[in-house]
């Protein structure tokens, strides 16, 4: 699936916005106005000034958004979800060249909050997904003890865990282990 930089960038903001969510097993790291700079800067979103508590708290409903999006039961209600994500965002296509980047398209007004930002910009990527028949490519990590998101860019889709050398490789081991013991029970 060929993705261009921008809507790559934007669902990899989509992704790590959606990993700040507190589970079972860990904190919200989205906790205060210091640990959103930090999701900013960590994801190179342009054209945001200050932050603050408003920011923050409407940051974490586009991450509930989001959230839904990939919980979509099906394509028709993800579209239903990514359209409504985007709308209220006020979505502005405009064409822009910035920070040593060739022209590109941000879907964001001049001067939209972060949180309309995130919600145009990431509901147009995940859009594009929906369009291409891809929404099967967004995923939860199959780990029993992660619910972390990634998006599948494998060629075959076949991708299981939301990091090889962590989730991954941690439940093959355990399998492995697993085959040792009763192998020499036998």
């Amino acid at each position: 699936m060929l993705i261009n930089h921008d809507t790559r960038c934007a669902l990899d903001a989509v992704v790590d916005l959606l990993n700040t969510a507190p589970d079972e097993h860990t904190p919200d790291t989205l906790a205060d106005v210091g640990a959103l700079r930090a999701f900013v800067e960590r994801n190179a979103v342009s054209d945001v000034g200050a932050l603050d508590e408003t920011d923050l708290a409407a940051v974490r409903e586009v991450r509930e958004q989001f959230g839904r999006v990939f919980a979509a039961s099906d394509a028709h209600r993800a579209a239903e979800l990514v359209n409504t994500l985007v709308a209220a965002a006020g979505t502005t296509p405009r064409l822009t060249d910035h920070d040593g980047y060739d022209w590109h398209i941000h879907y964001f007004a001049p001067g939209a909050s972060l949180a309309d930002h995130l919600a145009a910009d990431g509901g147009m990527a995940l859009a594009f997904l929906v369009v291409a028949g891809e929404r099967e490519r967004l995923r939860r990590c199959a780990a029993p003890d992660c619910r972390r998101a990634f998006i599948d860019l494998s060629r075959n889709r076949s991708r299981r865990y939301c990091d090889s050398r962590t989730c991954g490789n941690r439940l093959h081991v355990a399998a492995y282990r697993a085959r040792q013991r009763e192998a020499s029970g036998s």
